[in-house]
């Protein structure tokens, strides 16, 4: 049994930070690559940041680049997305997603590679 929990989402004005949590769960099998996808009502699944194991390789989507940055905390099971500057452009339900093996690199922006997701924490951003 593997669980994703996600914190940290809220109402904010544009220009405003947030920062988003996602703890695995202590039965959670190693967890290599993480990401960051969002989902805004009647559009498709984003990828928005992806970290590796050790976290010196980062990835963002061209849209998010120079305002977010994806973290981890291994002894703590914890990844974390540091949103600023943040546009009303990017509401939407924040996922994190994890995946038993290392991905390539190339394969970080697709949701399909992951193995496990947590449920979501909506980011409501207000112009």
């Amino acid at each position: 049994q593997v669980t994703l929990v996600e914190s940290g989402g809220g109402l904010v004005q544009a220009g405003g930070s947030l920062r988003l949590s996602c703890a695995a769960s202590e039965r959670t099998f190693n967890s290599y690559t993480m990401g960051w996808f969002r989902q805004a009502p009647g559009k498709e699944r984003e990828f928005v940041a992806a970290i590796n194991w050790s976290g010196d390789y980062t990835y963002y989507a061209d849209s998010v680049k120079g305002r977010f940055t994806i973290s981890r905390d291994n002894a703590k099971n914890t990844v974390y997305l540091q949103m600023n500057s943040l546009k009303p452009e990017d509401s939407a339900v924040y996922l994190c997603a994890t995946a038993d093996s290392p991905l390539p690199r190339r394969g970080y922006s697709e949701s399909r590679r992951y193995d496990y997701w947590g449920q979501g924490t909506q980011v409501t951003v207000s112009s």
